[in-house]
């Protein structure tokens, strides 16, 4: 699951790998514009594509789901069961608590050099590096 880069050279972005690494999973909307830029600018470090489209595929997956989930809580409203439609708020927090556990998870594996695989998206981020 876990593979180790080597360490060393700067990237097109003007850092250090490791570092290129980690700021693509910073939390909230920096980390996403930063793995966009690094998807698209980044032609040296397979290291920080990796992460760049794994950040994007483990935000863009979290970000359908909470689309989902709003939509059925909107429909549960509409439908009178509000109350019900109250209990998904307790899912979106989960949901939100866990994406920051394994975003902090994948920030220190990235600044420590490992290419971390998630079991999902890890394979296809490795497939499109």
């Amino acid at each position: 699951m876990a593979s180790s880069t080597p360490g060393g050279g700067q990237t097109n972005l003007g850092l250090a790998p490791n570092v290129a690494g980690l700021l693509c999973y910073v939390p909230c909307c920096i980390g996403f514009v930063f793995a966009v830029v690094a998807a698209i600018v980044e032609k040296q470090s397979r290291f920080v594509r990796f992460h760049a489209f794994q950040s994007l595929l483990l935000h863009g997956a979290i970000f359908v789901l909470m689309c989902g989930v709003v939509i059925v809580q909107t429909g549960l409203g509409l439908a009178g069961l509000g109350f019900v439609g109250l209990l998904f708020n307790l899912v979106l927090m989960i949901v939100g608590l866990g994406l920051l556990a394994v975003d902090v998870l994948l920030m220190i594996k990235a600044n420590s050099g490992e290419e971390f695989e998630l079991p999902v998206v890890g394979p296809m981020a490795r497939g499109w590096v």
